[in-house]
This record gives structure tokens, C-alpha cells and sequence, in this order.
């Protein structure tokens, strides 16, 4: 974007999490000191003579980006500065974050952030926010010689058209941009600043407002409770019947020694004696395991330590960081567990085993990854991942992971078989034909459905907020 740079400032080195979630953070040329009001400063003029196809170019980007409702997001000490504004009932909403401009369309219907300004209704017309005015509230330490610290930070987004750049007026009608606009196009970008003390707020709570301001994040700890109970207590009843029914009737099975007494039983129990015969895929659904426990435990260890405010937003990254960092050092638990199942389906490529486990899974998000970065490479996207980063991610992969697995693998074909509580028939039963809804897919689909229903929505509110 062709906005105003700074000059002379080198950017900050971002960690890998932020370079993943494709955060890149940019210097600022809004100067300003701490307890010092300044009103309509000048930042720069860009000037698009639309004759030249260079400027033409990079007007009608700027268009586009309106067009399409494209955001600043800007930080300051750290924080993220909100937009504040009223919604219905009486609501007011801030979104850390706010847009380039808007637009109004052909038929005079305002598009996005017009509608908060009257002054906006030339039709087929592009109104681009130029001016902001930065409010920042601080809190005096107990200390006074140790200063103040930073609270909270909001602004309000404007647009003014400066008939003189050099020497700006935020009074003036606001900066439109015609669609079919010929000629020459100047923008002057400016800025106010103010400072508000600010003693309800404490250093340690600071990000508090942010979240209570978006009525989205609450989380329903009710309803997370009520479904919670309402599972636990419908496992629990699952459960002791399942052991009630099953207890008398393994140890009868184990004493049969002919499948002429199998026979005669019904239903689910004619089938006991081909539970645990090994999968015909057994490799597969061995690597599968493996992978689904590395995951499985990466997710549960970053979670735990997002409750307990290790990853806190202030820590820009941290969370992806964490988890990549966790899935590189569960290689271990991985191959292990591949390892100890695949012995017990009666598997002896072992070698191919440890290998799919270190490489499918991970393989197979890494190419989808590394294709989408190359299409946003082609597409010259910020959020690209560089070159650099990628070689890290395959190292920490290879000399790392790779290594792990196998060290696990080691231990989980040493373990002894995992031992059935009933024997397997020699002879597998014959399989009846199956009608739709048995087959693997419907029965997919069918059986995850409901608990897929029953978390969803409550792991919206959750992870909307650790995040």
C-alpha cells in the first residue's frame, strides 16, 4: 500500500509464530510525545497523476482495498488500537482495527463505514479515511519518579480534504475520490493526538476493556457446564452398563473352545471372536494413531498453558510458536504409540512404520502449505512465509521430530503386544452385506455428527476468547 513511511527505522524481528500467522509489523511515522496535545499534524502528501500508469496503478489499488474493506491494524506499547463506535440499541462496539475508507455505490447506497457519516453520499464515490485522532489513557504509577504506563489506546477515523497539505485544516469537507476520477489526486494524510489519564484501569488488566468490548468473546461458562454434566453423566450410565453386560460374558467367551457356542448367541455378541483381529490396514491405522496422540497432546499442553496466561496476547506469537515447538518435541509419544499398536496387529515392517509416522501426517499439511505459500507468493501477499523460515520449519521437522519418533518407536516395539481380553476365532466370520447407511462413510458421518454438534459452538466461545 502506498501510505506513509517511515524513515530510517529498521522493522522488528518477529518470531515464528507471528511469521506463520502472517503478522508483520511495520514502522510507524506518527510521532508523538507523552503527555503532549498535538492537533492536525502533517504526516505526508501522495500525489497519483492518474496520466501515468504507475500512479493510475497504485490509485486504483487504494480503491480496491476500500471497495473490498481492507483494515489498519496499529499497536502502540504493544496494545492494539480500537475504533470505537455506536451500534444499535445503544451499544458501542470497538474493533481493534479500522478501515482504509469506504464507498458509496452507483445508486447512492453507502457500503461499510459510510454509513457513520452523513457527510458521505456522492454516489460512485470513494471516501478515504486520511486523518485519525489518537486518544491514549495512562495510569501514574504509586511511584511518581518511575513516570507512567500506557492503558489503553483508541481512535476515531476521519477524512478531510486539505486544500493546502503544508498547512492542513481538520474542519474541511471529507477526501473523495470519484471512481472515473482523472488527473491529479492529492492526499494528505494528518493526525491529532491527546492524552487521558486513566486510574481505573491498572497495568495488569489492561487488555480487560478490549475484550469486554466485544460482546462475541463472552464465554457461555453456563451452558459449557450444563452440556459438560449432561456428557459426563450419559458416559457415565455408558459406561456401567457396558461393564455390568460385558463382565460375566468375557470370561464365558475365553472358556469356549468350539465357534458351535458362538452360534448361539445374538446380536452384537456373535461377533466377540473378530473384535480384534488385526485391521487389514493395520500400518495405516497404526501411523494414524500416532499422529492423532502427537496432535492430541500439542493441543491439550498449549490450551493448558493458555488458561494459565502463558500465552497472553501481549506476547505476540506465542501460541503458534508453542504449539509448533510442542509437536516438534512429541515425536516421542508419537512413534511410540504407532509403534506399540502396529506390534500388536502382528506388523513386522517396522522401519516403514517409524518412517510413515515421521512423514505422512506432517508430509501431507506441509505440501498443502507449501502451495498456498507459493500462491501467495506469486500473488506478492505479506503473509508469504520467507524462504528462511521454511528451511527452520524443515529442520526443526528432520533433526528434531524425525529423531524423536524413531526414539519412541525403539521403546514401543521393545513393550510386548498389547494382550485382548477375549481370544480371536481362527476363522473370521463372514460379513453380510451392508446396507447404505453401515457403510464407512454414512457411518462417518452419522457417528461424529452428534458430538461434533454438541462441541462445537461451545469451543467457539472458548477459543474466541483464549485468543
Amino acid at each position: 500500500f502506498d501510505f506513509c513511511q517511515a524513515e530510517g527505522k529498521k522493522r522488528p524481528s518477529e518470531n515464528l509464530g507471528q511469521v506463520l500467522f502472517g503478522e508483520r509489523i511495520e514502522p510507524s511515522p506518527y510521532r508523538f510525545t507523552f503527555n503532549k496535545k498535538d492537533t492536525c499534524k502533517s504526516v505526508c502528501t501522495k500525489t497519483y497523476d492518474t496520466t501515468k500508469p504507475e500512479d493510475k496503478q497504485k490509485l486504483d489499488f487504494l480503491k480496491k482495498s476500500m471497495l473490498l474493506n481492507y483494515q489498519h491494524h496499529w499497536i502502540v506499547d504493544n496494545m492494539p488500537v480500537t475504533w470505537c463506535y455506536d451500534v444499535e440499541d445503544g451499544q458501542r462496539f470497538c474493533n481493534p482495527g479500522f478501515p482504509i475508507g469506504c464507498y458509496i455505490t452507483e445508486d447512492g447506497r453507502p457500503k461499510d463505514a459510510c454509513v457513520i457519516n452523513s457527510e458521505f453520499h456522492e454516489k460512485d464515490t470513494f471516501y478515504i479515511f486520511n486523518h485519525v485522532d489518537i486518544k491514549i489513557y495512562y495510569h501514574v504509577v504509586e511511584n511518581e519518579a518511575l513516570g507512567a504506563r500506557l492503558v489503553a489506546a483508541k481512535l476515531e477515523p476521519k477524512s478531510y480534504k486539505h486544500t493546502h497539505p503544508d498547512n492542513p485544516d481538520c474542519s474541511g469537507v471529507p477526501m473523495d475520490i470519484s471512481n472515473k476520477a482523472n488527473g491529479e489526486v492529492k492526499i494528505a494524510y494528518t493526525y491529532s493526538v491527546s492524552f487521558e489519564e486513566e486510574k481505573s484501569i491498572r497495568w495488569a488488566s489492561r487488555w480487560d476493556y478490549i475484550l469486554e468490548s466485544m460482546p462475541h468473546t463472552h464465554i457461555q461458562w453456563f451452558s459449557i457446564m450444563n452440556s459438560l454434566v449432561i456428557v459426563l453423566f450419559l458416559s457415565g450410565m455408558v459406561a456401567m452398563i457396558m461393564l455390568r453386560t460385558l463382565h460375566k460374558d468375557i470370561a464365558r467367551y475365553n472358556q469356549m473352545d468350539s465357534t458351535e457356542d458362538a452360534q448361539e448367541e445374538f446380536g452384537w455378541k456373535l461377533v466377540h471372536g473378530d473384535i480384534f483381529r488385526p485391521p487389514r490396514k493395520g500400518m495405516l491405522l497404526s501411523v494414524f494413531l500416532g499422529s492423532g496422540t502427537q496432535i492430541l497432546i500439542m493441543t491439550f499442553v498449549t490450551l493448558f498453558f493458555a488458561c494459565l496466561g502463558f500465552l497472553s496476547p501481549a506476547n505476540r506469537g506465542a501460541l503458534m510458536t508453542c504449539a509448533v515447538v510442542l509437536w516438534v518435541l512429541l515425536g516421542t509419544p508419537a512413534g511410540y504409540v504407532a509403534a506399540r499398536f502396529y506390534k500388536s496387529f502382528g506388523g513386522e515392517k517396522w522401519k516403514t512404520n517409524v518412517l510413515l509416522t515421521s512423514f505422512l501426517c506432517p508430509g501431507i499439511v506441509f505440501a498443502d502449505f507449501f502451495i498456498m505459500n507459493l500462491i501467495l507468493w506469486g500473488e506478492g501477499s505479506s503473509a508469504a512465509i520467507p524462504f528462511g523460515t521454511l528451511v527452520a520449519i524443515l529442520a526443526l521437522w528432520f533433526c528434531i521430530s524425525v529423531p524423536l519418533t524413531f526414539i519412541g518407536a525403539y521403546f514401543g516395539f521393545k513393550k510386548n503386544a498389547i494382550e485382548h481380553p477375549v481370544r480371536t476365532n481362527q476363522i473370521p466370520r463372514q460379513i453380510p452385506e451392508q446396507s447404505f447407511y453401515t457403510k464407512p462413510l454414512p457411518g462417518i458421518i452419522m457417528g461424529g455428527i452428534l458430538p461434533f454438534g454438541c462441541i462445537f459452538i461451545q469451543l467457539f466461545f472458548i477459543l474466541n476468547s483464549i485468543w
